[in-house]
């Protein structure tokens, strides 16, 4: 039989409810929140139940229940709509698939590993309506807590349960707008980044030395340019035995779940307000927060603004070994686009933000994507040395890029922090 996207749609509708339910019933008893996959356990229970009470009422009707195949047929699909993607989901299950640009529900891009340009995609949806209910499934069941997407909330950002980011947009284009970033390599580590051609051996052990050094890194780059991956990369050499909080936007990093590498991890997600104007929690109260957490490292998922200033009052007031990305064409340019967050939050003068990054930042890693091929890789590596009245925020080229794009050291300049690296065990190759 043909699928009946109507029945699936209103007997989702019922597990949906039913869980919704369960979630305030257990905040309202103090119990703690359900694990992803002990909620999805629950619903599958709730699945069978709905489909259970789909069979009585048509034999009370006097018609015959479904078989049990298409039971197990719309069981699926209700499941998939819920925890998966929908008709979505076969892409994000393509491995080679990188990001998937949807301008309505028939016109999808895809853009696969290796590829200059994307690729016409089928249609992820029958129209532009079930296209929006689709979005606004996942933003109900994805993150740690659901998110509306509609007329008076046009824009929607959130993690899939694989890990991709999705960003979505309705009432200001002609058409609802989705783009979806996948993330390739969710448990990845420097070595996995050498053999990808991200990394040259040598940038590897540096970077490897000043996560152990517990230095404070912001990873600059472009869109797309591979910063989530290179900072989960670094975190895997956080010693296990640490407490590690991160603060996102929207749950992207996963470093809790890889409880291996990270057992005592914190992950702090903002939240929108509500159509009211309240409930939100912005990133720079969670980096406040943090504070009172007991971290031994924050890592800040990605700057995007007024969180920027907690976030280096944080790095320079104990929080050694902080990790974050930012959006930025140049190493050197992060300065100018932290500075531009800060003066936009807070007003303050370029001169202090530049006086608060020399106190905070100790080493930016800029990571780029080649123009064709699509490889990202590190290609340079500034130690920041202090703050001059003349140029702003001094920083030296450690590590430099050579004619195919790599970082490389670069032995004109010395490590200025050579000697707690050292302690680390790196070799830094001048014989001293």
């Amino acid at each position: 039989m043909s699928l009946d996207s109507e029945l699936v749609a209103r007997l989702q509708q019922q597990v949906g409810d039913r869980l919704q339910t369960q979630r305030a019933q257990r905040r309202q008893a103090g119990q703690p929140v359900l694990s992803p996959a002990s909620e999805q356990q629950l619903a599958r229970q709730m699945i069978a139940e709905v489909l259970r009470g789909h069979a009585e009422s048509r034999m009370a009707e006097g018609l015959q229940p479904l078989d049990a195949d298409a039971d197990d047929e719309i069981s699926e699909a209700i499941y998939a709509r819920m925890f998966g993607a929908g008709r979505l989901q076969r892409l994000l299950d393509e491995d080679a698939i990188e990001n998937i640009d949807i301008n309505g529900a028939d016109e999808v891009w895809i853009s696969r590993a290796g590829a200059d340009y994307p690729e016409r995609g089928e249609p992820v949806a029958a129209n532009d309506a079930e296209l929006i209910e689709m979005i606004q499934t996942l933003a109900s069941f994805s993150g740690l807590s659901s998110r509306p997407f509609d007329a008076a909330n046009p824009e929607l950002d959130l993690t899939l349960p694989d890990g991709s980011r999705l960003s979505a947009v309705q009432s200001v284009a002609e058409r609802p707008a989705v783009s979806i970033r996948r993330h390739r390599f969710q448990k990845v580590d420097l070595d996995d980044l050498v053999g990808l051609g991200t990394l040259t051996h040598e940038t590897a052990d540096f970077l490897r030395a000043i996560v152990a050094a517990r230095f404070s890194v912001v990873i600059a780059g472009g869109t797309n340019a591979g910063k989530t991956t290179l900072l989960r990369a670094m975190a895997a050499e956080v010693d296990p035995r640490e407490r590690i909080i991160t603060i996102e936007k929207a749950l992207e990093l996963g470093l809790r779940d890889d409880r291996e590498r990270h057992p005592n991890c914190l992950a702090l997600e903002s939240r929108p307000a509500n159509t009211e104007g309240a409930g939100g929690i912005t990133m720079a109260q969670l980096v406040k927060r943090t504070l009172r957490q007991n971290p031994s490292r924050v890592i800040v998922g990605e700057v995007l603004g007024d969180e920027i200033v907690p976030m280096l009052n944080a790095m320079s007031q104990g929080n050694d070994g902080s990790l974050s990305t930012i959006h930025a064409d140049s190493a050197r340019e992060s300065f100018n686009r932290i500075s531009s967050y800060a003066q936009q939050a807070e007003g303050l003068p370029r001169q202090v933000v530049h006086e608060m990054i020399a106190g905070a930042v100790e080493f930016v890693v800029f990571v780029g994507r080649d123009t064709h091929g699509g490889v990202r890789r590190v290609r340079t590596i500034l130690e920041v040395n202090g703050y001059d009245e003349q140029i702003g925020v001094s920083a030296s080229e450690v590590f430099t890029s050579d004619a195919d794009g790599n970082a490389v050291r670069n032995y004109n300049v010395p490590v200025q922090r050579a000697e707690r690296l050292r302690a680390t065990g790196w070799n830094d190759g001048d014989g001293s």
